[in-house]
């Protein structure tokens, strides 16, 4: 299978060019990081126009860079939802012309589902099913049972604020700039992760959600009081940083407690962490079994995920190219 993937969820235009799921021949991003760094987050009406402008130039730019034609093309796969509505139409209306006119395939693909097959893009072996995965991003922390490609079922999920969402917050409280949470992993680098006991969110044995609102609140609080005041904001960062950590990698212990997988897997952006991927191996050494974690370029939001998981999955996410729609909605199964 050589499918083109197409990717305008939220603020990055990206298309690809992947043969088997596998080899990515292009892979392109355009990020509109410079228009929304002002408002210091994602201004919707922005990022749907930026798609629109964008995306015609971003699909010939794939196909030439994989040396391939539309009419070379197997198929073509688009993130069909969740996400922004006006991103995701931009996305979905162009993957459906191009369908028809080549009279290609169309794959929906829902993009949880391609954070979930990143692992599996330039890998000579992947990860063996069943796997359990660790999905966290700016709008998503998930804890997923993936058996098959189409037999995926979350098992734990954040009850508010997402990892990557209390990252990008609590980094507007440090002043850091947009986007926020690499700047604050690099300001954490050079922190003490011990200086101050942020609360870790513990829930009843066997419950595998998560929150993290109140640490986030916790580190409002802590910035407004007196030893706030004259706190390190290196330490303050590492310290949160460490606080996330703590309860994404509890709750996949947790659930390898109470399932039998032959591996963990690691996605989504949040992914590209240095804490995080080091705290998920040092996990997955602890209980003798392997952990996959896509590269860097993978993590984010990509097209060449996208096609991964409409390959992987085959006719489950066949869509038609005269009645799909986007869906910010979109169920997960």
């Amino acid at each position: 299978m050589l499918l083109l993937g197409i990717e305008t969820s939220c603020d990055d235009t990206a298309t690809a060019v992947v043969r088997d799921a596998v080899h990515v021949l292009a892979n392109v991003s355009t990020n509109q990081d410079e228009f929304h760094a002002k408002y210091g987050g994602i201004v919707p009406e922005i990022a749907s126009r930026r798609h629109a402008a964008l995306l015609s130039a971003a699909v010939d730019d794939a196909l030439t860079r994989a040396g391939v034609s539309l009419e070379a093309l197997d198929g073509i796969a688009v993130t069909a939802g969740p996400g922004l509505i006006g991103s995701l139409v931009v996305g979905v209306a162009a993957a459906k012309a191009l369908a028809f006119a080549a009279d290609l395939p169309l794959y929906a693909v829902n993009h949880l589902h391609g954070h979930l097959f990143a692992p599996f893009l330039e890998r000579e072996v992947p990860p063996p099913f069943p796997f359990l995965a660790l999905l966290v991003s700016g709008g998503h922390s998930q804890l997923v049972e993936v058996v098959s490609p189409t037999d995926l079922r979350i098992i734990g999920k954040t009850r508010d604020d997402a990892a990557g969402e209390a990252f990008d917050k609590t980094a507007r409280l440090l002043d850091l700039p947009f986007p926020g949470g690499p700047a604050l992993e690099a300001l954490a680098r050079d922190g003490d992760s011990r200086a101050i006991p942020f609360p870790r969110h513990r829930p009843d044995p066997g419950i595998l959600d998560m929150s993290f609102s109140g640490l986030k609140t916790s580190v409002r609080y802590f910035l407004e009081s007196d030893a706030g005041q004259s706190a390190r904001r290196e330490d303050v960062a590492a310290s949160f940083q460490a606080a996330v950590v703590d309860v994404l990698i509890d709750r996949v212990a947790r659930a390898l407690d109470n399932g039998d997988y032959r591996t963990i897997v690691l996605s989504g952006g949040v992914a590209a962490n240095g804490a995080l991927q080091s705290a998920f191996a040092a996990l997955a050494h602890r209980r003798g079994i392997p952990a996959f974690v896509p590269e860097r370029r993978f993590c984010t939001d990509n097209a060449a995920m996208i096609a991964a998981a409409a390959d992987r999955r085959g006719e489950a996410a066949r869509a038609d190219a005269m009645t799909l729609v986007a869906d910010p909605s979109l169920p997960f199964g």
